[in-house]
């Protein structure tokens, strides 16, 4: 009797860019999700579809809205389905952290109580925005680097 031992290697197991991407989804979903959530939420019952006047606040910290909430919601939704190619991966780190480093100055600019303030952003906000902001572009970079030194030439 012979036996054969196959060794086989995994062409789909992925990145830690692409880990780093789907975790950060995943996060975003979550945060979403809790945004809709009583008790999670404090005073949900103030909570409007958009605007500043949004009195609802996510672990009685984070200014939020429906808006704001379903936004979270296709953040998660876009970094999960980004996950699936390293190069995706990086640019919806490199992309998404932009995005929160522009809404981090738009916050810090923005009269928080005008029309203006339509996600609505409180001063929590705005410097959760900056720390996404930085650890996302540095996570798309660094990880990202990594992918495209191990996969060779090819990845962008």
């Amino acid at each position: 009797m012979t036996t054969h031992s196959h060794t086989t290697t995994r062409t789909t197991d992925k990145t830690l860019v692409q880990k780093a991407a789907a975790a950060v989804g995943a996060v975003f979903l979550l945060v979403g999700i809790l945004g809709f959530v009583p008790g999670i939420t404090t005073n949900y019952d103030a909570l409007q579809v958009a605007g500043h006047e949004s009195g609802a606040k996510l672990i009685g910290l984070f200014e939020v809205s429906v808006l704001h909430n379903i936004v979270h919601l296709l953040f998660g939704i876009a970094g999960l389905a980004m996950a699936r190619t390293a190069s995706s991966a990086r640019n919806f780190l490199i992309g998404g952290g932009a995005v929160y480093l522009v809404l981090w100055v738009y916050g810090l600019v923005v009269d928080h109580d005008s029309a203006a303030n339509f996600v609505p952003l409180n001063t929590a906000d705005n410097w959760l925005h900056f720390v996404l902001g930085v650890a996302m572009i540095a996570l798309g970079v660094v990880l990202g680097k990594k992918a495209a030194d191990a996969a060779g030439p090819h990845l962008g």
